[in-house]
C-alpha cells in the first residue's frame, strides 16, 4: 500500500457507503498510534495537521514524517493539509507531498471563498493533489482561542460554490462544532440531507469529537465521506500520558511514548469501526 490522493479515498467510500477518518496528529506518536490502527483494522485513513498547530508542531518536521508513514504504511494513507490559512503553507504543504489541501476561506465572503478556492485548485492540480473546501461556518475554535458562531451551509450556494471552484470535497456546517461540545450537538441532518441532494462530490465532517455513533452513522447515509477526529486524539493522548506519570515516580521515555502511541491508537481504532459503517 502506499500514499495515495485523498479523492481516491473518497471515491471508495462512496461505492461503499462509509466515510474516511482523518485524523489530525501533532508529534511521532500520534502518527505512529494512527497509523498502527489502521494497519491493524486494514483501513485506509487520512493524516493531517492545521496550520494554526504548526507553532507547536512545524510542517517541516510534521509533513517528511507524516509522507513517509503513509509511503510505508501496509494500507493506502492519504496525507492532508488541514484549515490551511495562507497560500504560502498549502504551497508548502504540497512541496512536501501531501496529497490533499484546504484552504479555509469559509469567513469571508462567498465571492471572495471562490477566489481563494480557485486558487487552491489551480495550485494543487500541478501536483494531482484533491482540494477540500468549507462552506458555512463551522462553530468552536481550530487550536486559537477565537469561537466561531455556527453557521449553517445554504444547499443552493453550496451547489454555486462547488460548481464554479471545481474542488473534490466539501466540509459542511449542520451544527458541528471543533473541539470538546459543552453539550451533545443537535445535528441539522435536514440541511445535510438537501446539500447531498444538491452537489455531487463527497461531504466532509469537522468537529468529530463528542459526537455520537449513531449521529456519524445518520450522518454517512447522508453523503459524510470524510470525518475529522483532532481533539479526541489530542485527550486521549495525554490521558494516557498523566495516567502513566502518576503511577510512576520515575517515568521512563520510551514507556511513557508507548503509552501516548496506546491512546491515538484506541481513539483511531474505535473511530474506524464505526466510520467503517
Amino acid at each position: 500500500m502506499s500514499l495515495v490522493a485523498m479523492k481516491t479515498l473518497l471515491r471508495r467510500a462512496d461505492e461503499n457507503n462509509c466515510a474516511v477518518g482523518a485524523f489530525s496528529v501533532g508529534n511521532m506518536e500520534m502518527v505512529m498510534g494512527a497509523v498502527r490502527a489502521a494497519e491493524d483494522l486494514n483501513t485506509p485513513i487520512i493524516l493531517q495537521i492545521a496550520e494554526k498547530r504548526l507553532k507547536n508542531s512545524p510542517l517541516s518536521l510534521m509533513a517528511p514524517m507524516m509522507v513517509s508513514a503513509a509511503k510505508h504504511a501496509k494500507v493506502d494513507i492519504a496525507v492532508h493539509l488541514d484549515h490551511g490559512l495562507t497560500m504560502e503553507c498549502v504551497k508548502e504543504a504540497l512541496s512536501y507531498g501531501f496529497t490533499s489541501v484546504m484552504l479555509d476561506g469559509s469567513l469571508l465572503p462567498f465571492e471572495q471563498n471562490i477566489a481563494l478556492t480557485k486558487g487552491v485548485v489551480a495550485a494543487a492540480a500541478a501536483y494531482g493533489a484533491t482540494v477540500e473546501a468549507e462552506l458555512g461556518v463551522v462553530g468552536g475554535n481550530e487550536g486559537d482561542t477565537a469561537e466561531h458562531k455556527i453557521t449553517c451551509t445554504d444547499p443552493a450556494m453550496a451547489k454555486t460554490f462547488c460548481e464554479e471552484t471545481g474542488i473534490d470535497a466539501l466540509a459542511v456546517a449542520i451544527g458541528n462544532a471543533h473541539g470538546n461540545y459543552p453539550v451533545s450537538p443537535e445535528l441539522r441532518f435536514d440541511v445535510l440531507e438537501e446539500i447531498d441532494k444538491t452537489v455531487d462530490i463527497p461531504l466532509v465532517l469537522h468537529g468529530g469529537t463528542g459526537i455520537s455513533d449513531e449521529q456519524f452513522r445518520r450522518a454517512i447515509s447522508l453523503g459524510i465521506r470524510k470525518i475529522n477526529i483532532a481533539t479526541a486524539s489530542f485527550d486521549h493522548l495525554a490521558k494516557n500520558a498523566k495516567a502513566y506519570c502518576d503511577a510512576n515516580a520515575t517515568p521512563d521515555y520510551f514507556a511513557l511514548s508507548e503509552q501516548m502511541v496506546q491512546g491515538v491508537y484506541e481513539n483511531v481504532k474505535r473511530h474506524i469501526n464505526v466510520f467503517n459503517n
